[in-house]
Protein backbone atom coordinates (compact mmCIF):
# COMPACT_ATOMS: atom_id res chain seq x y z
CA UNK A 1 0.00 0.00 0.00
CA UNK A 2 1.29 3.46 -0.89
CA UNK A 3 2.24 5.67 2.06
CA UNK A 4 1.85 8.82 -0.02
CA UNK A 5 -1.09 11.19 0.05
CA UNK A 6 -3.43 11.90 -2.87
CA UNK A 7 -5.03 15.21 -1.85
CA UNK A 8 -3.71 17.95 -4.16
CA UNK A 9 -3.54 20.46 -1.30
CA UNK A 10 -1.58 18.12 0.95
CA UNK A 11 0.38 16.13 -1.62
CA UNK A 12 3.77 17.77 -1.19
CA UNK A 13 3.57 17.84 2.59
CA UNK A 14 2.26 14.28 2.85
CA UNK A 15 4.95 12.96 0.53
CA UNK A 16 7.63 14.65 2.61
CA UNK A 17 6.20 13.11 5.75
CA UNK A 18 6.11 9.65 4.18
CA UNK A 19 9.72 9.84 3.03
CA UNK A 20 10.88 11.27 6.36
CA UNK A 21 9.17 8.44 8.26
CA UNK A 22 10.94 5.80 6.19
CA UNK A 23 14.29 7.51 6.69
CA UNK A 24 13.69 7.89 10.41
CA UNK A 25 12.92 4.19 10.81
CA UNK A 26 15.77 2.95 8.60
CA UNK A 27 19.50 3.29 8.25
CA UNK A 28 21.03 4.34 4.93
CA UNK A 29 18.56 4.02 2.05
CA UNK A 30 18.63 4.65 -1.67
CA UNK A 31 16.11 6.42 -3.87
CA UNK A 32 14.98 2.99 -5.06
CA UNK A 33 14.42 1.89 -1.44
CA UNK A 34 12.31 4.98 -0.80
CA UNK A 35 10.28 4.39 -3.96
CA UNK A 36 9.49 0.85 -2.83
CA UNK A 37 8.56 1.93 0.69
CA UNK A 38 6.39 4.93 -0.24
CA UNK A 39 4.99 4.11 -3.68
CA UNK A 40 6.28 7.44 -5.00
CA UNK A 41 7.93 7.83 -8.40
CA UNK A 42 11.65 8.54 -8.70
CA UNK A 43 11.39 12.23 -9.59
CA UNK A 44 9.13 12.87 -6.60
CA UNK A 45 11.42 11.01 -4.19
CA UNK A 46 14.45 12.96 -5.40
CA UNK A 47 12.60 16.27 -5.09
CA UNK A 48 11.43 15.42 -1.58
CA UNK A 49 14.91 14.32 -0.47
CA UNK A 50 16.42 17.54 -1.81
CA UNK A 51 13.82 19.49 0.16
CA UNK A 52 14.55 17.53 3.36
CA UNK A 53 18.27 18.10 2.81
CA UNK A 54 17.67 21.85 2.59
CA UNK A 55 15.59 21.74 5.78
CA UNK A 56 18.34 19.88 7.64
CA UNK A 57 16.42 16.70 8.46
CA UNK A 58 18.53 14.25 6.44
CA UNK A 59 22.05 13.81 5.15
CA UNK A 60 23.30 12.51 1.82
CA UNK A 61 25.81 9.68 2.17
CA UNK A 62 28.70 9.72 -0.24
CA UNK A 63 29.93 6.60 -2.02
CA UNK A 64 28.06 3.52 -3.18
CA UNK A 65 27.05 0.32 -1.45
CA UNK A 66 28.95 -1.93 -3.88
CA UNK A 67 30.35 -2.33 -7.35
CA UNK A 68 28.00 -1.03 -10.02
CA UNK A 69 27.96 0.30 -13.56
CA UNK A 70 27.06 3.90 -14.26
CA UNK A 71 26.21 6.72 -11.93
CA UNK A 72 26.23 5.76 -8.20
CA UNK A 73 22.84 5.60 -6.54
CA UNK A 74 22.08 8.51 -4.23
CA UNK A 75 21.92 7.35 -0.60
CA UNK A 76 20.39 9.16 2.35
CA UNK A 77 20.07 8.81 6.11
CA UNK A 78 18.08 10.52 8.80
CA UNK A 79 20.14 13.05 10.79
CA UNK A 80 19.40 12.00 14.37
CA UNK A 81 21.34 15.03 15.65
CA UNK A 82 19.35 17.55 13.66
CA UNK A 83 17.74 18.42 16.97
CA UNK A 84 17.17 17.09 20.48
CA UNK A 85 14.40 16.58 23.00
CA UNK A 86 14.23 16.92 26.77
CA UNK A 87 12.35 14.60 29.11
CA UNK A 88 11.75 15.45 32.78
CA UNK A 89 10.45 13.26 35.60
CA UNK A 90 9.22 15.35 38.54
CA UNK A 91 8.98 13.08 41.58
CA UNK A 92 8.14 13.80 45.19
CA UNK A 93 11.69 14.15 46.48
CA UNK A 94 13.74 14.76 43.35
CA UNK A 95 13.58 15.49 39.65
CA UNK A 96 15.53 13.94 36.78
CA UNK A 97 16.02 15.48 33.34
CA UNK A 98 17.42 13.74 30.28
CA UNK A 99 18.44 14.95 26.83
CA UNK A 100 18.02 12.60 23.88
CA UNK A 101 18.68 12.71 20.15
CA UNK A 102 15.97 12.19 17.54
CA UNK A 103 16.24 8.42 17.76
CA UNK A 104 15.66 8.56 21.50
CA UNK A 105 19.22 7.80 22.59
CA UNK A 106 19.88 9.49 25.93
CA UNK A 107 22.96 11.71 25.71
CA UNK A 108 22.82 13.52 29.04
CA UNK A 109 21.16 13.20 32.43
CA UNK A 110 20.97 15.20 35.65
CA UNK A 111 19.11 14.70 38.95
CA UNK A 112 18.39 17.37 41.54
CA UNK A 113 16.85 16.99 45.00
CA UNK A 114 13.99 19.26 46.07
CA UNK A 115 15.12 21.22 49.11
CA UNK A 116 11.96 23.34 49.30
CA UNK A 117 8.42 21.98 48.58
CA UNK A 118 7.03 25.35 47.45
CA UNK A 119 6.06 25.23 43.75
CA UNK A 120 8.19 28.24 42.83
CA UNK A 121 11.30 26.73 44.42
CA UNK A 122 10.60 23.34 42.82
CA UNK A 123 10.47 25.08 39.44
CA UNK A 124 13.96 26.45 40.04
CA UNK A 125 15.17 22.94 40.91
CA UNK A 126 13.62 21.46 37.77
CA UNK A 127 15.27 24.14 35.66
CA UNK A 128 18.59 23.31 37.29
CA UNK A 129 18.15 19.65 36.38
CA UNK A 130 17.35 20.57 32.77
CA UNK A 131 20.41 22.82 32.57
CA UNK A 132 22.53 20.05 34.04
CA UNK A 133 21.30 17.51 31.50
CA UNK A 134 21.98 19.90 28.62
CA UNK A 135 25.50 20.47 29.89
CA UNK A 136 26.04 16.73 30.33
CA UNK A 137 24.94 16.14 26.72
CA UNK A 138 26.91 19.12 25.38
CA UNK A 139 23.72 20.38 23.71
CA UNK A 140 22.82 24.04 23.44
CA UNK A 141 19.24 25.06 24.30
CA UNK A 142 18.60 26.34 20.76
CA UNK A 143 18.96 22.77 19.46
CA UNK A 144 16.06 21.44 21.55
CA UNK A 145 12.84 20.94 19.57
CA UNK A 146 10.45 19.88 22.36
CA UNK A 147 10.29 18.97 26.04
CA UNK A 148 7.97 16.79 28.11
CA UNK A 149 7.46 16.93 31.87
CA UNK A 150 5.96 14.01 33.76
CA UNK A 151 4.11 14.67 37.01
CA UNK A 152 2.13 12.58 39.51
CA UNK A 153 -1.22 14.22 38.75
CA UNK A 154 -4.05 13.72 36.23
CA UNK A 155 -3.36 15.53 32.95
CA UNK A 156 -6.02 15.76 30.24
CA UNK A 157 -5.66 15.28 26.49
CA UNK A 158 -4.72 18.94 26.03
CA UNK A 159 -1.90 18.68 28.53
CA UNK A 160 -3.70 20.56 31.30
CA UNK A 161 -3.75 19.48 34.93
CA UNK A 162 -7.18 18.57 36.26
CA UNK A 163 -9.06 20.86 38.60
CA UNK A 164 -8.72 20.17 42.30
CA UNK A 165 -4.91 19.86 42.12
CA UNK A 166 -3.88 23.34 43.36
CA UNK A 167 -0.24 22.45 43.98
CA UNK A 168 0.24 20.96 40.52
CA UNK A 169 -1.86 23.64 38.83
CA UNK A 170 0.59 26.23 40.18
CA UNK A 171 3.47 24.12 38.92
CA UNK A 172 1.80 23.72 35.51
CA UNK A 173 1.38 27.42 34.84
CA UNK A 174 4.76 28.42 36.22
CA UNK A 175 6.82 25.76 34.51
CA UNK A 176 5.26 26.10 31.09
CA UNK A 177 5.61 29.88 31.17
CA UNK A 178 9.20 29.80 32.41
CA UNK A 179 10.41 27.32 29.81
CA UNK A 180 8.69 29.32 27.08
CA UNK A 181 10.27 32.52 28.35
CA UNK A 182 13.75 31.02 28.71
CA UNK A 183 13.95 28.83 25.61
CA UNK A 184 10.77 28.99 23.53
CA UNK A 185 10.46 25.19 23.57
CA UNK A 186 7.09 23.51 23.04
CA UNK A 187 6.55 21.98 26.50
CA UNK A 188 4.16 19.09 27.10
CA UNK A 189 2.81 18.03 30.47
CA UNK A 190 1.79 14.42 31.05
CA UNK A 191 0.85 12.03 33.83
CA UNK A 192 3.82 9.96 34.99
CA UNK A 193 2.03 6.59 34.70
CA UNK A 194 0.91 7.41 31.16
CA UNK A 195 4.51 8.20 30.26
CA UNK A 196 5.56 4.88 31.81
CA UNK A 197 3.07 3.13 29.52
CA UNK A 198 4.53 4.89 26.46
CA UNK A 199 8.03 3.89 27.54
CA UNK A 200 7.20 0.22 28.11
CA UNK A 201 5.45 -0.12 24.77
CA UNK A 202 8.27 1.70 22.98
CA UNK A 203 11.33 -0.07 24.34
CA UNK A 204 10.40 -2.03 27.45
CA UNK A 205 8.66 -5.20 28.55
CA UNK A 206 5.53 -4.35 26.54
CA UNK A 207 7.19 -3.75 23.17
CA UNK A 208 4.53 -4.15 20.48
CA UNK A 209 1.68 -4.84 22.94
CA UNK A 210 -1.44 -2.79 22.13
CA UNK A 211 -3.68 -3.64 25.10
CA UNK A 212 -1.60 -2.79 28.10
CA UNK A 213 -1.61 -1.51 31.68
CA UNK A 214 1.59 -0.20 33.25
CA UNK A 215 1.43 0.09 37.01
CA UNK A 216 3.75 2.46 38.84
CA UNK A 217 3.83 0.67 42.16
CA UNK A 218 6.44 2.39 44.31
CA UNK A 219 4.94 4.72 46.91
CA UNK A 220 1.43 4.80 45.46
CA UNK A 221 -0.15 2.73 42.74
CA UNK A 222 -1.07 4.57 39.58
CA UNK A 223 -1.63 3.15 36.12
CA UNK A 224 -1.24 4.09 32.50
CA UNK A 225 -3.74 2.28 30.30
CA UNK A 226 -3.43 1.64 26.56
CA UNK A 227 -6.25 0.19 24.47
CA UNK A 228 -5.52 -0.66 20.86
CA UNK A 229 -2.21 1.18 21.15
CA UNK A 230 -3.91 4.40 22.31
CA UNK A 231 -3.53 5.97 25.73
CA UNK A 232 -6.74 6.36 27.71
CA UNK A 233 -7.10 9.73 29.39
CA UNK A 234 -10.76 10.08 30.30
CA UNK A 235 -12.66 13.36 30.40
CA UNK A 236 -10.26 15.10 32.80
CA UNK A 237 -7.20 12.89 32.53
CA UNK A 238 -8.11 10.74 35.54
CA UNK A 239 -8.31 7.40 33.69
CA UNK A 240 -5.97 5.03 35.51
CA UNK A 241 -6.09 6.91 38.81
CA UNK A 242 -6.62 4.33 41.57
CA UNK A 243 -7.69 6.28 44.62
CA UNK A 244 -10.75 4.03 44.61
CA UNK A 245 -8.61 1.10 45.77
CA UNK A 246 -9.64 2.16 49.28
CA UNK A 247 -12.99 0.53 48.45
CA UNK A 248 -11.54 -2.78 47.20
CA UNK A 249 -11.73 -5.67 49.64
CA UNK A 250 -8.29 -6.90 50.64
CA UNK A 251 -6.58 -3.79 49.28
CA UNK A 252 -7.89 -0.78 51.19
CA UNK A 253 -5.58 1.94 49.84
CA UNK A 254 -3.50 2.88 46.78
CA UNK A 255 -0.27 2.36 48.76
CA UNK A 256 2.49 0.83 46.66
CA UNK A 257 5.23 -1.70 47.29
CA UNK A 258 7.70 0.68 48.95
CA UNK A 259 5.09 2.14 51.32
CA UNK A 260 3.71 -1.28 52.26
CA UNK A 261 7.16 -2.74 52.89
CA UNK A 262 7.89 0.09 55.31
CA UNK A 263 4.55 -0.31 57.08
CA UNK A 264 4.63 -4.09 57.31
CA UNK A 265 8.34 -4.07 58.12
CA UNK A 266 7.59 -1.76 61.05
CA UNK A 267 4.96 -4.23 62.26
CA UNK A 268 7.53 -7.02 62.09
CA UNK A 269 9.93 -5.04 64.31
CA UNK A 270 7.49 -4.42 67.14
CA UNK A 271 8.48 -5.74 70.57
CA UNK A 272 7.45 -9.36 70.96
CA UNK A 273 7.30 -10.04 67.19
CA UNK A 274 9.09 -13.15 65.87
CA UNK A 275 12.83 -12.83 65.28
CA UNK A 276 13.72 -11.68 61.79
CA UNK A 277 16.75 -10.65 59.79
CA UNK A 278 14.97 -7.35 59.20
CA UNK A 279 16.13 -6.29 62.67
CA UNK A 280 19.72 -6.22 61.43
CA UNK A 281 18.78 -4.42 58.20
CA UNK A 282 16.71 -1.64 59.78
CA UNK A 283 18.00 1.90 59.46
CA UNK A 284 19.02 4.22 62.30
CA UNK A 285 15.40 5.23 62.88
CA UNK A 286 14.32 1.59 63.00
CA UNK A 287 12.73 1.75 59.55
CA UNK A 288 12.79 -0.99 56.94
CA UNK A 289 12.87 -0.20 53.23
CA UNK A 290 11.58 -2.36 50.38
CA UNK A 291 15.10 -3.41 49.39
CA UNK A 292 15.64 -4.77 52.92
CA UNK A 293 12.51 -6.89 52.77
CA UNK A 294 13.37 -8.34 49.38
CA UNK A 295 16.97 -8.98 50.46
CA UNK A 296 15.92 -10.76 53.65
CA UNK A 297 13.33 -12.84 51.78
CA UNK A 298 15.94 -13.91 49.23
CA UNK A 299 18.16 -15.03 52.14
CA UNK A 300 15.33 -17.22 53.48
CA UNK A 301 13.90 -15.05 56.26
CA UNK A 302 10.38 -16.30 57.04
CA UNK A 303 9.02 -12.94 58.19
CA UNK A 304 10.20 -11.19 55.02
CA UNK A 305 8.78 -14.02 52.91
CA UNK A 306 5.40 -13.58 54.54
CA UNK A 307 5.51 -9.88 53.74
CA UNK A 308 6.19 -10.70 50.08
CA UNK A 309 3.31 -13.16 50.19
CA UNK A 310 1.01 -10.40 51.41
CA UNK A 311 2.31 -8.10 48.68
CA UNK A 312 1.72 -10.71 45.98
CA UNK A 313 -1.88 -11.27 47.09
CA UNK A 314 -2.58 -7.53 47.29
CA UNK A 315 -1.12 -6.88 43.85
CA UNK A 316 -3.04 -9.86 42.46
CA UNK A 317 -6.26 -8.25 43.71
CA UNK A 318 -5.33 -4.93 42.07
CA UNK A 319 -4.30 -6.60 38.80
CA UNK A 320 -7.46 -8.71 38.92
CA UNK A 321 -9.49 -5.51 39.08
CA UNK A 322 -7.54 -4.09 36.13
CA UNK A 323 -8.06 -7.34 34.23
CA UNK A 324 -11.80 -7.13 34.77
CA UNK A 325 -12.09 -3.42 33.90
CA UNK A 326 -9.72 -3.18 30.92
CA UNK A 327 -9.01 -6.79 29.79
CA UNK A 328 -5.35 -6.02 28.94
CA UNK A 329 -3.02 -8.54 27.38
CA UNK A 330 -0.23 -7.51 29.73
CA UNK A 331 0.26 -5.69 33.03
CA UNK A 332 3.75 -4.35 33.69
CA UNK A 333 4.91 -3.54 37.22
CA UNK A 334 7.16 -0.50 36.86
CA UNK A 335 9.00 2.11 38.91
CA UNK A 336 12.02 2.23 41.16
CA UNK A 337 11.11 -1.03 42.97
CA UNK A 338 10.26 -2.96 39.80
CA UNK A 339 13.50 -4.92 39.54
CA UNK A 340 13.00 -6.48 42.97
CA UNK A 341 9.37 -7.23 42.15
CA UNK A 342 10.39 -10.22 40.03
CA UNK A 343 10.20 -12.18 43.30
CA UNK A 344 6.45 -11.45 43.42
CA UNK A 345 5.54 -12.75 39.97
CA UNK A 346 5.06 -16.41 40.88
CA UNK A 347 2.72 -15.54 43.76
CA UNK A 348 0.77 -13.07 41.62
CA UNK A 349 0.34 -15.59 38.80
CA UNK A 350 -0.85 -18.27 41.22
CA UNK A 351 -3.49 -16.05 42.83
CA UNK A 352 -4.64 -13.96 39.89
CA UNK A 353 -7.31 -16.42 38.64
CA UNK A 354 -9.08 -15.96 42.02
CA UNK A 355 -9.77 -12.33 41.24
CA UNK A 356 -10.60 -12.14 37.52
CA UNK A 357 -11.96 -14.33 34.77
CA UNK A 358 -9.60 -12.63 32.30
CA UNK A 359 -6.17 -12.78 33.94
CA UNK A 360 -3.53 -10.87 31.96
CA UNK A 361 0.12 -11.75 31.67
CA UNK A 362 2.19 -9.97 34.31
CA UNK A 363 5.76 -8.77 33.76
CA UNK A 364 8.29 -6.56 35.51
CA UNK A 365 9.78 -3.49 33.86
CA UNK A 366 13.45 -3.51 32.91
CA UNK A 367 13.58 0.30 32.67
CA UNK A 368 13.88 0.84 36.42
CA UNK A 369 13.50 4.35 37.79
CA UNK A 370 14.14 5.79 34.30
CA UNK A 371 10.74 4.64 33.01
CA UNK A 372 9.02 8.04 33.31
CA UNK A 373 11.87 10.02 31.76
CA UNK A 374 12.06 7.50 28.89
CA UNK A 375 8.33 7.97 28.31
CA UNK A 376 8.81 11.74 28.42
CA UNK A 377 11.40 11.42 25.66
CA UNK A 378 8.97 9.31 23.61
CA UNK A 379 6.16 11.86 23.92
CA UNK A 380 8.49 14.72 22.96
CA UNK A 381 9.66 12.71 19.93
CA UNK A 382 6.03 12.09 18.96
CA UNK A 383 5.48 15.85 19.01
CA UNK A 384 8.56 16.46 16.88
CA UNK A 385 7.51 13.80 14.37
CA UNK A 386 3.99 15.24 14.03
CA UNK A 387 5.31 18.77 13.52
CA UNK A 388 8.62 18.02 11.80
CA UNK A 389 7.86 20.01 8.70
CA UNK A 390 6.87 23.08 10.73
CA UNK A 391 9.86 23.14 13.09
CA UNK A 392 12.88 25.34 12.76
CA UNK A 393 15.94 23.22 13.42
CA UNK A 394 18.20 24.62 16.12
CA UNK A 395 21.96 24.85 16.06
CA UNK A 396 22.58 21.25 17.06
CA UNK A 397 25.74 20.44 18.99
CA UNK A 398 28.00 18.42 16.72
Amino acid sequence: MSRAGTSPQLLRRTNMGAVLQVLRDAGVVTVTDLMAATGLVRTTVIAVCDDLLDRGWIQEVEGSSGAQVGRPARRFRFDDRAGFVVGVDVGEARTTAVVADLRGRVLGRATRVFADPAPARRLVTVEAAVDGALADAAVVPAAVLAATVGIAAPVDRRGRISHGQPFWEAFDLGFERRLQERHGWPTLLANDANLAALAERWCGAASGVDDLVVMLAGERIGTGVMEGGRLLHGRSGAAGELGGLALVQGVGSPDGIAALCRAWGAEALRPGAPATALQDLAGPAGTVEARDVFRAAAAGDDVARRILGRLAERLARVIGLLGTLFDPELVVIAGAVAESSTALLEGIDQQLPRFTATPPRVAVSVLGDAVVSVGAVRLALDHVERHALDLELGAAAR
